[in-house]
């Protein structure tokens, strides 16, 4: 099989390397989201302050029957609707000593064992994910913290020495003993690892999280949180966006989330507002295909979360990253300022998700996260503006706008058509990195396609969107027995007849399902290149008939 993929488009050494790394720390979150969300719901209703609380009006609501049933009485009661969630020791006085129940459990062991277990499944499959959850107890019980960064590093490096071990007798075990060595091998190893974990790792663990901590807490103190902006808005156009926000920012948000109650950590990368702005500005200062389709990309980000959708957009015109640093250090000086926060991840990074965090944390809170999304948004919207309507005279004047290009060669085809918006009106545009394939770049499988798989970073959001359009145009073309699905690079086994990524990505995916046929896209939402693969389908079930 061949690919569609060029050399001379493919990201460096480097590049690659960063993003391989981000997409395996971001791996080990963003299949545990949910667990997150259900968490951060349990943390809302339950805490004393929440909801259902024992701060609350409805403390009193004493249920006399489940107080019975779990052995409440003399200095334990279950306070209000509570119930079962939270049992709660007070005094006489009704002063709240402690709560145990299902909210101080699941952030202390079972999110991090979650990260745990994913990302040992990441290097050695189940048994990896098993050794990594038993090692990583060891380092939990070491800490008696929610130990999420120690879930992060000690999962995959348990994995990898339960990988080396198998290596080591791997096809020299008699006939009939594969189950007696395998099982006893992982248990002895999760114990001496858990043993090492608790001993000695753990505590490195719990100086690193508590430095990483200080640190955040130096940089509100100082007010010098705004300043993170400034690596996080290009590093998100550049596709390392999960990586930034579920590799680094979740773990930390979390811990601090745990004490506090909510964490502006979680606001940093996924407030919606300065990307908000941009396809605003746009919408009313843009020219071409860029400007025709801002304002559906904007509903699509701002609604569903999906922040990708605006990178194009900004590469096009790369001086409006300084409008998203500049949007988004406003939205985190206002957070800071005022307090907000969110109470657990939202993730996609919408204004649902958003929404529901940070009520979480109080109906005031919501209203200054609401506030910090609106400020963000301004001002990336007025800067973005300014440097539009600065360079609108130009763009009107070059050969075609620089949108469908703006992934992959931002400077290389500035002023030059267009191929993900004015491929579909004209067939004119074939000088951009996208533009309708000539005979020579088009893929060619070489046995029958079954299965189609839309592969990014997170393997959601974009790659997701991606898929239902293609989706769409094949079941038009009357083809309706292949499969289109969507999944994160990392999770690629090879089993795929054709993969679809963003150019960026292509050579990661081609390293990890080499024998597939890989197209290249920079436009996951409108592409020239779904109507080669459905055109390709359809060829191929004409020869096998």
């Amino acid at each position: 099989m061949t690919t569609t993929s060029p050399a001379a488009t493919r990201p460096g050494g480097l590049r690659v390397g960063v993003q391989r790394f981000g997409t395996f720390l971001s791996g080990m979150i963003m299949p545990n989201i949910a667990a997150f969300i259900a968490w951060g719901f349990i943390t809302m209703l339950f805490i004393p302050k929440g909801f259902f609380g024992a701060e609350t009006p409805f403390k009193g609501w004493h249920w006399a029957g489940v107080a019975e049933i779990i052995g409440g009485g003399g200095d334990s009661s279950i306070i209000g609707w509570q119930g079962a969630m939270t049992t709660v020791a007070e005094t006489a006085d009704g002063n709240i000593l402690a709560y145990v129940g299902l909210v101080g459990p699941m952030v202390t062991y079972l999110l991090p064992l979650l990260i745990a277990n994913t990302a040992g499944r990441m290097v050695y499959g189940e048994r990896g994910g098993v050794v990594a959850t038993i090692a990583t107890v060891g380092v939990i019980v070491g800490t008696n913290i929610p130990m999420f960064l120690g879930a992060m590093i000690m999962g995959p490096i348990a994995a990898w020495i339960m990988k080396k071990v198998d290596s080591i007798w791997d096809g020299k075990i008699r006939p009939g003993f594969e189950m007696l060595v395998n099982n006893f091998s992982a248990g002895i190893l999760g114990m001496i690892l858990a043993i090492v974990g608790f001993f000695a790792f753990g505590p490195v663990m719990l100086g690193i999280s508590a430095a990483l901590g200080a640190a955040v807490d130096w940089l509100v103190a100082l007010q010098l949180l705004p300043l993170v902006s400034i690596i996080v808005e290009p590093a998100k156009v550049l596709f390392l966006n999960n990586a930034i926000n579920h590799g680094v920012f979740t773990p930390l948000g979390i811990e601090q989330a745990a004490e506090t109650g909510k964490s502006i950590l979680f606001l940093i990368e996924a407030n919606p507002g300065p990307g908000l702005g941009l396809l605003l500005a746009f919408t009313f200062f843009g020219v071409g295909a860029a400007k025709g389709s801002a304002p559906g990309a904007a509903i699509i980000q701002f609604f569903g979360g999906i922040h990708e959708i605006y990178f194009p957009y900004a590469l096009s015109k790369p001086t409006t990253i300084l409008a998203l640093i500049a949007g988004g250090a406003a939205g985190v000086t206002t957070n800071m300022v005022l307090g907000g926060g969110l109470a657990f991840p939202a993730a996609p990074g919408s204004i649902i998700a958003v929404t529901f965090a940070a009520l979480g944390a109080g109906v005031g809170n919501l209203v200054v996260v609401y506030l910090s999304v609106l400020i963000a948004a301004t001002v990336t919207f007025l800067i973005t503006g300014v440097i539009l309507r600065a360079s609108r005279k130009r763009d009107l004047e070059a050969e075609g706008d620089t949108f469908g290009a703006a992934i992959a060669q931002t400077e290389a085809n500035k002023g030059k058509s267009s191929a993900a918006m004015d491929a579909l009106r004209s067939s004119t545009s074939s000088t951009t990195a996208e533009a309708v394939a000539t005979p020579s770049s088009t893929a060619v499988a070489t046995a029958p396609i079954e299965r189609i798989v839309f592969a990014c970073d997170a393997g959601m959001g974009s790659s997701a969107m991606g898929a239902s359009v293609l989706r769409n145009k094949l079941k038009k073309a009357g083809i309706e027995d292949i499969t289109v699905t969507n999944q994160a690079i990392a999770n690629l086994d090879g089993t795929a007849d054709v993969v679809i990524t963003q150019q960026q990505l292509t050579e990661r995916a081609t390293a990890k399902s080499p024998n597939s046929v890989h197209v290249s896209v920079d436009n996951f939402m409108n592409s020239p290149k779904y109507e080669e693969v459905v055109e390709m389908v359809r060829q191929q079930r004409k020869e096998s008939e």
